[in-house]
């Protein structure tokens, strides 16, 4: 394989190892390989250049050099993007893995979190507090990607997206500009990073609206992959409790010890709950999702709130093979439900997971215009996951996940999560920002004319 590496400007070089105070590593360098690596395997690229940056001014540093080169530019915060946008071939990867320093104000409720942040690092420092705000399922994701995406998580139907609780943040612009951004300051760049993605620029540090929540009712509670389990699921969903967090997962039986091995590697459903609400009332959650069906196995216990989002980490390491593809549906219908039993029971690896996350709650009470992120009328959030130890079945592995898409299709809104679609899916980019696309082109060619921030789900200017 023959991977082109562009001529490097050896002025322009002499001048960025001059501005940074992080690390420059380059092809021949010894830890280069393990630099270039992504959370997803999937992806294999040979960036000309990575930098290591641990502020600020790096990346106003390596956004010039990129753009002044005329290179490519990938931007890395947990490294999780599925389409494997956080490296790229020949070009610059800005990491800002070492960017992780936090602060909390527990008498305004404020996190701030700089841009190479994961969740573990925010929930950790929320929760020393009693506070939290809306993360995702996996603590090593980054909070740049899950939340310039939107953000859902445990949380959304009591507190909203990651998004809706963003307060402030500083972004670096295409032509190296450093701006805070606010409701009232550089407004039309925060309603776009709620749910643009990373078209706009480059976030060093955000600022989040955080709310007391410290210890939960949360876990696992396995059944059979029977419609009727999810059609009670349903039924609990609808009773609109916003203190309940419970994503529904339809995949094969882990290997815990909580769930019987005969179990283990069976299609079955699950609910992960997260119950937010008195303690109390402990009895009556776990009465209500027992009732859901035959129990198989359950771990539902007394947690801190960061350990339930750390439920998946062990199931998904990185260095996996992942495809995915993901998609809104209004509702929790027959004809959904009888596709996830079907395509489920075919599911082609223990670490392939389906979920559905309910948008109903605090998520559909922002207006659909009021942020980036437009589906406040869909009732849930489907992540389809095809996730592989090894390379050699992953054909297969991705004709599961589009025949599954596919079978979904009739019943689901058009577009997509942006942060749950794989990178051969760009030709949904409009459809996925539906009435705000028109706004958001606006403020890609205002910001980024020359499309510097490209390696994403791409609003071309």
């Amino acid at each position: 394989m023959t991977t082109y590496t562009p001529t490097l400007d050896d002025r322009l070089l002499d001048r960025l190892r001059g501005a940074v105070r992080g690390e420059i590593v380059e092809p021949g360098d010894p830890d280069y390989d393990e630099a270039r690596s992504v959370y997803n395997a999937m992806h294999d690229r040979r960036p000309a250049i990575i930098v290591r940056a641990v502020d600020a001014g790096d990346v106003i540093a390596t956004v010039d050099f990129a753009r002044d080169q005329g290179l490519p530019l990938a931007v890395r915060g947990g490294s999780h993007s599925v389409p494997g946008y956080g490296t790229c071939d020949g070009g610059a990867v800005l990491d800002l893995g070492r960017m992780r320093g936090t602060r909390v104000d527990p008498e305004t409720r404020t996190a701030w979190v700089e841009g190479g942040c994961t969740l573990a690092d925010l929930n950790h420092a929320t929760h020393a507090f009693g506070l939290a705000t809306t993360g995702g399922v996996v603590s090593t994701t980054g909070v740049g990607g899950l939340t310039t995406g939107g953000g859902m998580g445990y949380l959304s139907r009591r507190c909203g997206l990651a998004c809706d609780n963003l307060v402030s943040v500083d972004l670096v612009t295409a032509d190296g500009a450093f701006l805070t951004c606010t409701d009232e300051q550089h407004s039309d760049l925060m309603w776009g990073v709620r749910g643009g993605g990373g078209n706009f620029g480059v976030v060093t540090s955000f600022a989040y609206r955080l709310h007391p929540i410290a210890d939960i009712l949360g876990g696992p509670v396995f059944f059979p992959l029977d419609g009727d389990v999810i059609r009670r699921y349903r039924e609990l969903v609808g009773e609109g409790d916003e203190n309940l967090g419970a994503l529904l997962v339809v995949g094969l039986g882990p290997p815990v010890p909580f769930l019987p091995e005969r179990w283990h590697g069976r299609p079955l459903c699950g609910v992960i709950a997260c119950w937010t609400g008195s303690q109390d009332e402990d009895d009556r959650i776990r009465d209500r999702l027992a009732a859901l069906g035959p129990v198989l196995g359950q771990y539902l216990e007394r947690l801190p709130y960061p350990v339930i989002n750390t439920l998946f980490d062990d199931l998904v390491p990185p260095g996996l093979y992942h495809y995915w593809k993901g998609t809104f549906t209004q509702d929790l219908s027959d004809g959904v439900i009888d596709t996830c039993v079907e395509h489920g029971a075919t599911t082609p690896s223990i670490q392939s997971v389906t979920v559905a996350y309910p948008l109903d709650g605090a998520v559909g009470r922002v207006g659909q215009e009021e942020t980036a992120f437009s589906y406040r009328d869909a009732g849930y959030a489907f992540a389809l996951s095809g996730t592989l130890t090894t390379r050699a079945d992953c054909e297969a592995q991705k004709d599961w996940v589009r025949g599954f898409h596919q079978a979904l299709e009739p019943h689901a809104m058009e577009g997509g999560y942006v942060n749950f679609i794989d990178g051969d899916d760009q030709n949904l980019v409009r459809a996925n920002y539906r009435t705000n696309y028109d706004r958001l082109r606006d403020l890609k060619r205002h910001y980024d004319p020359g499309n510097l921030f490209r390696l994403n789900h791409n609003i071309a200017p």
